[in-house]
Order: C-alpha cells, then sequence, then structure tokens
C-alpha cells in the first residue's frame, strides 16, 4: 500500500479498515498516493479512528491502530486535490465508523 503505482487513474479509491493500521508518518505519504491514482472527479473513501495509536486486539492477536487528528486529515485531503464530500464520526449507518469522503477536482501532480 504504501508504495502502490499503477500508473493508471482510477474513478474510485476506497482504504476502508486499512490505512489506520499504518504509521502516521505513512498515512501522510499515502495521500500523494490517492492524488496520483485518481481521475478527476474520482470519489476517496477511507476511515478513520480516534487521533493517536493504540494496539487493539484482533482474535487474540495484537493489532496497531493510528489515527491523525481531523485537521490534519483536512490539510492533506485539502493539499491533494481532494473536495470534502462528506465526513461522519460515529453515524450507525455508516457501522459507527468515522468516514471521509471526497472528490478529486484537479489532476495536477502532488
Amino acid at each position: 500500500m504504501r508504495s502502490f503505482a499503477l500508473g493508471r487513474h482510477f474513478d474510485g479509491i476506497l482504504a476502508w479498515d486499512s490505512s489506520f493500521h499504518l504509521k502516521p508518518d505513512d498515512q501522510r505519504a499515502m495521500f500523494a498516493i490517492f492524488a496520483a491514482h485518481a481521475a478527476t472527479g474520482a470519489i476517496l473513501m477511507f476511515n478513520a479512528g480516534a487521533a493517536g495509536e493504540a494496539i487493539g486486539s484482533y482474535r487474540g492477536d495484537p493489532l496497531y491502530h493510528a489515527s491523525l487528528d481531523a485537521a490534519e486529515y483536512e490539510t492533506l485531503r485539502a493539499r491533494t486535490g481532494f473536495d470534502l464530500v462528506e465526513h461522519a464520526i460515529g453515524d450507525p449507518a455508516k457501522g459507527g465508523r468515522i468516514v471521509w469522503i471526497a472528490r478529486r477536482h484537479s489532476d495536477r501532480q502532488v
């Protein structure tokens, strides 16, 4: 995921229950990767957790989680050419997750 480079553009990018398992600096770098793969008008959907780092558990094994604060996700989103469509926190219709949905507004290089 951190070195993903397909050389193509897509109309949608989904990073669901995935990028928050990366260290904070790797999450920051993902926005340039999202932008490099997003066509004009592409939808980006990703989810996050509470800001900070934690070790949880999945089926009895430790599982790393990290999320940036909302202001930093906003900055990264805007800097890489995505306009906010929706940001939901704890909405039961969205599985109680922190959800970000954005649309790519240009093909400029990041």
